[in-house]
């Protein structure tokens, strides 16, 4: 058994605490909590940091993002974690034209409006801005007409409002790309809330001046590596979580490996994680319902010898009808020396695609990348991160809160279990489902816990 200090000592506050995942979650919490004179042990089931965050070399000093990886200037908490790491930016390219498969022909545009009615297309993201515009942000559950909205799929919201087949056909490639979901899976009110929590429609969709305008220059996956640097041997890796049991005098988490001891938790799991574990005594509420799903999200970095659709005046960007990439983007290191076009396969494609034999992925990725820009020779590098059946994730960019999730969930989604805490971008109302509401999650924790001491 690895002991922390006493416990029990009849203080309110905490001296010890055991952390529960090594994402920015859970390593902002750890970190904040040492920085007080907390005693922090992280525990963590991969074999490595960085939980949604995830770096995968391609070149001798080139890395790219498997997982989290765009940032724009209003993630201010994410901006002063780099600046306290030393970590810069990289612009995320987009100069060059677009490439759109959304028909029997492909077509190339200037900029990234695909080729359809407009005039459908500005009324579908009215009708969005409408809908995240009335969203209570901080508490979802209390906004006006919220058992409607929570009880109607973005699907059956979709037959309703949407018209014009242009319409139709655009808004669930919208929704892969912005939450890697498919319509029937979330409630309208979530819809509208993570669209709001977000910074509204137009900056999560944007990239010069929006929520993909940069990248951290290195790969995301920096991040939690500096902040477990710091932390040393108090990261504990390959120790799933089986049990949390509470006392008068403490907790005990337990592992594969033993048992730890502390006057408290901070849980930094998404709800579907967090739920697994067992705990003692039980959940009032759970952290995840029968509806709640999880991110449907493949990421496929597809490595060149270098960025050769940039010299035909191509941005890397496409937007496409059919999968199995649903969109692409120019990923490309800054550092050079290869080519990277990521493409995203998300909602129901993410899963049908996840089911094939892997040198059926790589073919269909390849082959599809090739129609839409058929300069490209043959890849010298294929990786491929499937976080739909990731164990340790159960899926990316977010939890997928379904119909009924956010008037059942969401008013306990940061409540205390007594001596349990609660982080993950899941818990935060600002920034749900990015780098950034992670981040502020693991400071509400911090304070929660200071504030034991008052």
């Amino acid at each position: 058994m690895t002991a922390a200090r006493p416990t029990g000592n009849g203080r309110r506050g905490a001296t010890s605490a055991v952390v529960v995942g090594a994402g920015l979650a859970g390593l902002t919490a750890a970190a904040g909590l040492a920085a007080q004179g907390i005693e922090v042990t992280v525990l963590e089931a991969r074999d490595r940091v960085g939980g949604r965050t995830h770096g995968l070399q391609v070149g001798p000093d080139a890395w790219i993002d498997a997982g989290a990886a765009y940032l724009g200037d209003r993630h201010t908490q994410l901006h002063a974690l780099m600046d306290e790491l030393g970590l810069k930016t990289t612009p995320t390219t987009m100069e060059g034209a677009s490439r759109f498969a959304l028909g029997a022909e492909h077509a190339t545009r200037d900029g990234r409006f695909p080729p359809l009615n407009a005039v459908a297309l500005g009324d579908l993201f009215e009708l969005l801005a409408e809908l995240a515009a009335a969203v209570r942000p901080e508490a979802p559950w209390l906004t006006p007409d919220a058992e409607r909205l929570d009880t109607l799929t973005a699907a059956e919201w979709a037959d309703q409002h949407l018209a014009h087949p242009d319409a139709r056909l655009f808004f669930p490639l919208f929704l892969g790309e912005m939450m890697a979901a498919d319509p029937a899976d979330i409630s309208v009110l979530h819809m509208a809330f993570y669209l709001r929590s977000g910074g509204g429609l137009r900056y999560l969709n944007a990239f010069e001046g929006g929520a993909q305008q940069d990248r951290i220059a290195g790969g995301a996956h920096l991040a939690c590596e500096l902040l477990a640097e710091r932390l040393g041997d108090r990261v504990r890796l390959g120790e799933p979580v089986l049990t949390v049991h509470q006392g008068d005098d403490g907790v005990t988490v337990r592992t594969p490996h033993g048992e730890h001891r502390a006057d408290v938790v901070v849980m930094a799991l998404p709800p579907l994680l967090a739920d697994a574990v067992d705990h003692h005594p039980a959940l009032p509420v759970r952290r995840a319902a029968e509806r709640t799903g999880r991110g449907c999200a493949v990421k496929v970095n597809l490595v060149y010898p270098a960025p050769v659709w940039r010299d035909h005046g191509l941005s890397g960007w496409s937007v496409n009808a059919e999968g199995p990439l649903l969109s692409t983007v120019d990923d490309t290191p800054a550092e050079g020396g290869v080519g990277v076009l990521t493409g995203f396969v998300t909602g129901s494609e993410a899963h049908r695609y996840a089911a094939l034999p892997p040198e059926q992925q790589r073919s269909a990725a390849v082959e599809q990348a090739a129609r839409l820009f058929p300069m490209l020779p043959e890849p010298i590098g294929f990786r491929l991160t499937d976080w739909v059946n990731e164990l340790y994730s159960q899926g990316c960019y977010a939890a997928l809160f379904g119909p009924g999730d956010w008037l059942r969930l969401g008013p306990t989604l940061t409540t205390p279990h007594h001596r349990v805490h609660w982080a993950g971008t899941e818990t935060s109302t600002e920034y749900f489902g990015l780098m950034e509401g992670a981040i502020r999650s693991g400071h509400r924790v911090v304070a929660e816990i200071l504030a034991r001491t008052s």
